[in-house]
């Protein structure tokens, strides 16, 4: 597993990374969950990705209890906060970011995290108040740094011309089917230091191919499920189904699975420094890290261009 640093942090986190959104503590019962887990450390996986709401402090919860015997300074663990933990907690106030800071410290069975993300803009309060509470969690070491999530460019300029602690990473969707981040926050975030560790890079799994074109969602797969189908249902666009087939042929010529050719893609930029997934299988987990390290060539990321107008 390679490895790029991360930003102006100095920390260096493996291309692939593990995240936990509607998985675990959730969706995915605790002996898969452990195992998907396991495996990521041992294939060399060292940032794990999560967030208080994901299950409502239940990913969380998981990852404490499941990391408990593994040691503190091997791998680096990120978590956000932003939205509602119940009826009156929610957002980016002073108030809110150290009760949520400190609520997930306790789930997550640490005295810091390495990175604590804004999970969304909170324009309800103040960005000076949002700033100086995170200055002053990272002064107190509750994190060793501070990142955001599908924050706009005019957002994260404002932020860096505030006299407070600066941001090292940048979360934002992106995939070979999404590319909205390359027009501006990319540009911006290289130039201020900030890395980019992209979420949803399979497209919820729609560009493994395992989608077809005018058929159901297959039995076990996450479109079909109850518990975390909710962001694809109803949302599996034939037409994006369709290109992704057209792919397959590549990917094939490579010796690549469809999966790891979308992560070798998104990975190709070298403003992405890991590209987080969301693995419901260990299986899947050892296959989505075989991408690190792989290199597509000028004239595949033509074909991939031409397919994907």
């Amino acid at each position: 597993m390679r490895r790029r640093k991360l930003g102006a942090s100095g920390l260096e986190i493996s291309e692939i990374s593990l995240g936990s959104w509607l998985t675990y503590g959730g969706g995915v019962d605790r002996e898969r969950a452990e195992a998907c887990l396991r495996k990521a450390l041992d294939l060399g996986v060292n940032f794990i990705d999560t967030a208080n709401v994901y299950a409502r402090g239940g990913a969380e919860a998981f990852l404490g209890e499941a990391l408990r015997d593994v040691p503190r300074d091997s791998y680096v663990l990120a978590t956000k906060v932003y939205f509602p933990m119940s009826p009156t907690d929610r957002g980016l106030s002073a108030a809110q970011i150290e009760k949520q800071l400190d609520d997930s410290l306790d789930r997550l069975r640490v005295d810091h995290v390495d990175l604590y993300q804004c999970h969304r803009y909170d324009d309800q309060t103040p960005l000076d108040e949002t700033m100086a509470a995170l200055d002053r969690a990272v002064k107190q070491g509750k994190t060793r740094f501070i990142g955001f999530s599908e924050w706009k460019a005019p957002q994260i300029s404002a932020a860096l011309a505030l006299p407070h602690v600066r941001f090292v990473s940048s979360q934002p969707q992106y995939s070979l089917l999404w590319r909205d981040p390359e027009l501006e926050v990319f540009p911006l975030c290289a130039r201020e230091g900030i890395g980019q560790v992209v979420w949803s890079p399979l497209a919820q799994g729609v560009l493994t191919g395992k989608y077809l074109p005018g058929r159901p969602a297959p039995a076990d797969s996450r479109a079909a499920s109850p518990t975390m189908g909710g962001f694809l249902q109803g949302r599996l666009d034939e037409e994006k189904l369709a290109a992704v087939q057209r792919l397959k042929p590549i990917a094939a010529e490579l010796g690549l699975s469809m999966a790891q050719l979308a992560l070798a893609w998104v990975l190709r930029r070298p403003e992405v420094t890991s590209a987080i997934i969301g693995a419901t299988r260990p299986e899947q987990v050892e296959e989505n890290c075989k991408a690190s390290g792989v290199s597509l060539p000028p004239d595949v990321l033509r074909r991939i261009e031409d397919v994907l107008e």
